[in-house]
Formats: structure tokens, sequence, C-alpha cells
């Protein structure tokens, strides 16, 4: 929206009535170091083996492996991974209550056919210059992959195009998720309302629900 060669207004004054600051404007963003990327890597693969390690062990650990950093670039890498260590945290049965509340609809419904049972979840993916988030959509009789999409940030519009791409095969009786922003998001809950699709999600100690999806 800014001109740089506009004859009458200043970048300085366009970036003014736009709300920005020039060096805002100005500003491109770096690529990640190729050394912060090993160290992205090696947390990975630490809290695989340890997903309980916080951030302190994960930088005592980093520095046993010859990589002194500090404790804050620590942080600031686990924190743009996604990972926390899995501990005991206080009112986790508090649901949110910025969407609608789904019913866990799967208690002891036994898994006969296929098309019965539909779900989905986000996982990410390493690679040799970052990282990409994984959202695949399975059937849990046949364990087959409906349909999947690749997306460097984790906005909702990618789970609606895996969802999109899954419809045009079939339609469950139910389809089943976590309460993550992009599956309680207006487009995702109303692709299935709209295909009358009974909406099922995980509540408090469902964490094995997905697992099929987890192990791919």
């Amino acid at each position: 929206m800014i001109a740089l060669e506009h004859p009458k207004i200043s970048v300085r004054r366009q970036c003014d009535l736009l709300g920005m600051s020039r060096s805002g404007f100005y500003y491109e963003p770096a690529e990640p170091s190729s050394e912060n990327l090993l160290l992205m890597r090696l947390l990975d693969e630490q809290y695989t083996h340890m997903p309980y390690y916080g951030v302190r062990r994960m930088h005592a650990w980093l520095d046993t492996v010859g990589h002194a950093v500090n404790i804050k670039r620590v942080r600031r890498l686990l924190r743009k991974l996604g990972l926390e260590a899995i501990h005991p945290k206080p009112n986790l049965s508090f649901n949110g209550t910025e969407h609608r509340r789904y019913p866990y609809l799967l208690h002891d419904v036994p898994i006969l056919r296929a098309n019965q049972v539909w779900s989905a979840d986000i996982t990410y993916i390493r690679l040799r210059g970052g990282f990409v988030y994984l959202v695949a959509i399975l059937d849990w009789h046949s364990r087959y992959v409906l349909a999947w999409e690749l997306s460097n940030t984790l906005d909702a519009g990618f789970c609606v195009e895996a969802l999109d791409a899954a419809l045009r095969r079939g339609q469950p009786d139910i389809f089943n998720t976590d309460q993550g922003v992009q599956f309680t998001s207006a487009d995702f809950v109303g692709r299935l309302e709209k295909a009358d699709v009974q909406i099922s999600m995980d509540g408090k100690g469902r964490c094995f629900d997905n697992i099929f999806v987890e192990r791919l």
C-alpha cells in the first residue's frame, strides 16, 4: 500500500497514515541461522526421548552435548517448536468458552465398519530448512489416511482444505478431534454440520483418543 516514488507524500507520512513505523516498513525478516536450526533439531530429538524436560533441563542437556547457549534462547526455540514439558498443570479440566462445546461421543462405542468414525489431528515435521505442520484425517476402522495437508502456519485454512478433500471421498457418522482452535473454527465446524456429521471432541482424560493419528 506504500508507494516509494509517490510525488507528493513521503514514505514517512504514508507510514503515519497507515499506523505503522517506518522501520517496520523496511524490515525484512531474517532466515533462521544454521546454528538455530541445529539447536532446534537437537531439542526436537531430545524432546522425543524426554518429553518431561523443561527449559532448564533442556538448557543443561545442551551444555552436556557441547552447545553452551543462553537459557533465554532455549526457551525461545522451544516456544517456536511448540514444545512444552509434559507435567501436571492446574485447571486442566476447564474447557474454553470461546467456542461451542461438543460432547465426546465415543464412550464404549465399538468401531465395526469404515466411515463410522473419522478423526483428525495436527503434528509437525522437521525439514532440513525448518518445520512444517501436517494435518491428517483417518478412518478409525481401516486406519486409512483419507486426506492430509501441509502448512508452514497453524491457521485453520489447511485443516479445512483437508476436510473438504476427505468429504469428497465419503462421509462419516462421527468426526472426532481435540478442541484445538483449528478444529473449533467456524469454517471447520460448519463443513461438518452442513454434511450432517455428528461432531465429537476430546474431553478430560481423553489424551489417547487420536492415538492413530499420533502414530501416523
